[in-house]
């Protein structure tokens, strides 16, 4: 008998402000991960400009992808299939990828893979947990999606609670920017909130009678801007790592509270975290301290993994592509794509 082939994954991931490029194993074996970021240049707007994301996209993707392909000592004649994120995401971002993606797969004949980007988040969880595999739950957080998902399968996926309005990561954005922190908020507001007080003030936490596990940051976000309006009329100071401290800790508390009650209720064992405010340090703890009071097996990618990167890509691109998903020449970029729709 013939050994196993290893079947290789190149991934293109440019969905946001990363043109990223990927070379992945056997779909749990990560041999490049390639990222150029954007943050810099978005920082100077305060965010994310979509024109010049996808301009960016264009200068960067060939580089990223023979970076890749070097990185992992291969050539795409080794390779079995292009994944590509083809959304949700920037319209132009993301087509910039589908774009490249279809033309390589198209030149080197060779199946091309759509992949949703945030069945990508949760397969990121794949790569340093060898061991986990579903069914399982899992919450992804990050700057658009704030989704509780029921992972029953490799590409089979029930999603049970998702914000009504802002995004997790979208709150901590404009949060940040309110108390002068700027841009990217996530890691600004993580880092200034461990020198204030998470009890200093009392911020609300929404609750969906209807929906127990739906979220809804919209009304934090308010409390803190109008917190901070009230302190500048009456010329009080107020303190920025406090702020940042009880807001994290309103939007932590939220997150935790409906995640575990979906444990319970669905009697889970094991609980991952996905999405680029899986990397928040408080986040982490507390659902760790809350999934190991239960006897729940808890999962996280390292924060390389959580923000947008294409090695995720090509882990759920590989079970995808064993399941036998194929996409035609006419993939097109979806930007508000729907977890579970292909």
């Amino acid at each position: 008998m013939s050994e196993k082939k290893d079947v290789l994954i190149l991934a293109i991931e440019s969905s946001c402000d990363e043109t990223a490029a990927a070379v992945v194993k056997n779909g749990r074996e990560v041999l490049s991960n390639i990222i150029s970021s954007q943050i810099a240049l978005h920082t100077l707007y305060g965010g994310v400009v979509p024109e010049i994301a996808s301009r960016k996209h264009i200068e960067k993707i060939n580089q990223v992808i023979e970076a890749a392909l070097e990185d992992a000592k291969v050539t795409l004649d080794d390779i079995d299939a292009i994944g590509v994120t083809y959304g949700p995401g920037l319209v132009g971002a993301l087509l910039v990828g589908v774009a490249e993606a279809k033309a390589i797969a198209y030149a080197a004949k060779k199946p091309l893979v759509g992949v949703h980007h945030i069945e990508g988040h949760i397969a990121a969880n794949f790569i340093e947990h060898k061991e986990l595999e579903p069914p399982f739950f899992s919450l992804v957080v990050s700057g658009g999606h704030t989704h509780l998902v029921r992972v029953k399968d490799y590409g089979k996926f029930d999603i049970i609670g998702r914000t009504r309005d802002d995004a997790a990561g979208e709150a901590f954005d404009k949060v940040a920017r309110a108390i002068g922190l700027g841009y990217p908020g996530g890691p600004k507001i993580d880092k200034v909130s461990k020198e204030g007080n998470p009890n200093a003030i009392p911020f609300p936490r929404a609750h969906i009678e209807d929906a127990p596990y739906d979220f809804s940051f919209s009304g934090v976000k308010s409390a803190v801007l109008n917190y901070i309006n009230g302190c500048k009329m009456k010329d009080e100071e107020f303190k920025q790592a406090d702020i940042a401290a009880s807001f994290q800790k309103a939007v932590t508390d939220v997150l935790v509270a409906n995640a575990m009650h979906a444990v319970e209720e669905y009697q889970v064992d094991k609980f991952a975290i996905a999405g680029g405010v899986a990397s928040n340090s408080a986040l982490r703890a507390a659902m760790k301290e809350a999934c190991e009071t239960r006897g729940v097996r808890f999962y996280y990618p390292s924060p390389i993994y959580c923000t947008d990167n294409a090695a995720m890509i090509g882990v759920a691109a590989y079970y995808e592509y064993m399941n036998g998903a194929r996409s035609g020449w006419d993939l097109n970029a979806v930007p508000n794509l729907k977890l579970g729709e292909r």
